[in-house]
C-alpha cells in the first residue's frame, strides 16, 4: 500500500486485536436518533469503525455490542479507542481491535455524534515533530466503504479504487516471500534470497 502512495499505507498503528482469541466534554453535539450498533442494519459482512475521543479511559465497545452486531451480521469492529469486556468478545468469537480496554463503560464519559462518516485516525505515537524512523504520514482517514483487513498483525484500510492494485501486489509480495522461505529454509543467507526473490 505504500507503493501506490496511500496516506500511511493504510496501516492503522496503535490497534490491536482484543478478540477472537480524561473524556472530551462535547454536549453540542448532535445525538443520533438510534444506537449507533442499531445503525448496522443492512450492513450484513461489514466491519464497523468508531472514533473516540483520544483522551478517553472509559470503552466504547463491549459486549452488548458484540452481541448485537454478531445479529446484525458485522464482521467485527475497529476501535480508535478503548473496549471493555474482552472475555465475551473472545467467546462470541467476534474480532475486536482496539488502541487499548478499560473496565469503564461509554456512559457517561463519551457518547456518539455522528455516523457514517469519514474518520481520521492519527498516529499516537508520531509526534508534531515527525518520526524521521518512520516518515509514513501521521493521520489515516477511513470512510464509509473502504475495505477493513485486520488480523493479528493489525489493521490496514484499502479504499476501494485501490483494490485490484492492492491484491496485485500482495499476490506478488506473498509468491515471492514463498520462494525467500523456501530458499532460507534450504541454508540460503536471507540477503541472497532477497536479492534472488524479490523484485522491486
Amino acid at each position: 500500500m505504500l507503493k501506490l502512495n496511500l496516506s500511511g499505507g493504510g496501516y492503522l498503528p496503535g490497534i490491536e486485536m482484543y478478540s477472537p482469541n480524561g473524556a472530551e466534554n462535547d454536549t453540542s453535539a448532535p445525538k443520533p436518533a438510534r444506537h449507533f450498533v442499531d445503525s448496522a442494519e443492512g450492513h450484513e459482512g461489514s466491519v464497523m469503525v468508531i472514533a473516540a475521543p483520544s483522551l478517553a479511559r472509559s470503552a466504547v465497545w463491549g459486549g452488548l455490542m458484540t452481541a448485537r452486531a454478531q445479529y446484525l451480521g458485522l464482521q467485527g469492529v475497529v476501535v480508535d479507542g478503548r473496549c471493555r469486556d474482552l472475555a465475551e468478545h473472545r467467546d462470541a468469537g467476534f474480532a475486536v481491535f482496539a488502541r487499548g480496554h478499560s473496565i469503564q463503560g461509554q456512559s457517561p464519559f463519551t457518547r456518539p455524534a455522528q455516523l457514517q462518516v469519514p474518520i481520521t485516525i492519527s498516529d499516537p505515537t508520531i509526534t508534531s515533530e515527525g518520526d524521521k524512523l518512520n516518515p509514513a504520514p501521521k493521520e489515516v482517514t477511513v470512510r464509509p466503504g473502504d475495505l477493513v483487513l485486520a488480523d493479528q498483525d493489525g489493521v490496514v484500510i484499502v479504499p476501494p479504487e485501490n483494490v485490484e492494485e492492492v491484491v496485485r501486489l500482495a499476490e506478488k509480495g506473498r509468491a515471492e516471500d514463498e520462494l525467500c522461505m523456501r530458499d532460507i529454509r534450504a541454508g540460503m543467507p536471507v540477503q541472497q534470497a532477497f536479492a534472488k526473490n524479490r523484485t522491486k
